[in-house]
Parts: C-alpha cells; sequence; structure tokens
C-alpha cells in the first residue's frame, strides 16, 4: 500500500535541502547525501534534531528517480512492519 505517494517526494528539493515528513506516528527526513539519498524514520513526537539518535533508523538510495522511488517504497513498507512503534508513540504524541 502507498501512505507516502512518490509524487509528494521532490527529488530536486532534496539535492539542496533536506525534506521532512510523517505518518501516522512515524516522521521522516530525507537528505542528500554525497551521490545518495539518506533516509531516516522514527518516532514522534520529536523533531529530527530532538530525538534521541538510538530511537533513528537510516537506510540509504541512489540520488536519482529510481532511487526516489524504492525510498518511498521503504518508508511505506516500515509503516506496516513497525506499525506497533508508530501506533505507540501516536498514543504517548499528546500526554
Amino acid at each position: 500500500m502507498e501512505y507516502i505517494l512518490k509524487s509528494s517526494i521532490a527529488l530536486e528539493f532534496i539535492k539542496k535541502e533536506p525534506m521532512t515528513g510523517s505518518y501516522k506516528g512515524m516522521r521522516y527526513r530525507l537528505s542528500r547525501s554525497g551521490d545518495e539519498i539518506e533516509a531516516c524514520i522514527w518516532p514522534e513526537p520529536y523533531n529530527y534534531i530532538k530525538t534521541a539518535d538510538e530511537l533513528k533508523q537510516y537506510n540509504r538510495f541512489s540520488l536519482s528517480a529510481d532511487g526516489k522511488d524504492a525510498c518511498v517504497d521503504w518508508l511505506n513498507e516500515q509503516v506496516d512492519v513497525q506499525r506497533d512503534l508508530w501506533d505507540k508513540a501516536l498514543s504517548m504524541s499528546w500526554v
């Protein structure tokens, strides 16, 4: 299932600045690292800087249209694979 749409991720933007977003308890940051996209996911509620490093998970993809698509596929996969973590984060976000 596609939760995060490939059309919502702008490769040209990522080439210049980190891009952040969230989906139902999972936050993500996509940034350029050399000739790769570095993808980072973590549970809500905090932003990238305020979240402890041990809560962050990383993956890398080529800095290309195919790499962007693979990155979004991975993000969407993680929504399902780690649903319990994201649900827990959502339930604690506003406490």
